[in-house]
């Protein structure tokens, strides 16, 4: 199906031109328009924006990925399981496809890079993968912080 460039546009305008799962400024042309529930969950709302999130493509394939496996969207088909999902509301959510998670979904781009593969030569040095070393980097800041 496809989504009109008339939401696009109400959407870009109401949230900028971003990606809702990562959060960064993305090109218009590779931004994506999807529902924020399954449409195999949900049916087909009405085309109004707070029914559609813009993805980009990576965030819109690993977001189908994740809901196809959820119980939600095989058997249950429950809207309101949905509503408080990650992949419908990253920024307000319980879970992730029913799963007791808490996910941060981070993208480095342009001269941000550089810092990424910094991060990335120090884990290596400290034998660590890099989720692990940025969490042990947030923990630590969060003690540091929460001492004062």
């Amino acid at each position: 199906m496809g989504l009109s460039k008339q939401l696009k546009d109400e959407l870009i305008k109401r949230y900028g031109c971003k990606c809702f799962i990562y959060l960064e400024k993305v090109d218009k042309r590779e931004l994506q328009i999807d529902h924020r529930v399954p449409f195999e969950v949900d049916g087909e709302p009405e085309l109004e924006s707070e029914s559609f999130m813009l993805l980009c493509g990576s965030a819109n394939q690993a977001k189908s990925w994740s809901c196809e496996r959820c119980e939600n969207w095989k058997r249950i088909r429950d809207k309101s399981i949905c509503l408080s999902c990650y992949w419908a509301y990253p920024e307000n959510y319980t879970h992730v496809a029913m799963q007791e998670v808490r996910k941060i979904d981070l993208m480095w781009q342009g001269e941000n890079i550089e810092i990424y593969e910094k991060l990335k030569q120090q884990a290596i040095r400290l034998n660590k993968e890099i989720p692990e070393f940025i969490k042990e980097i947030i923990e630590r800041d969060i003690r540091q912080n929460s001492d004062r």
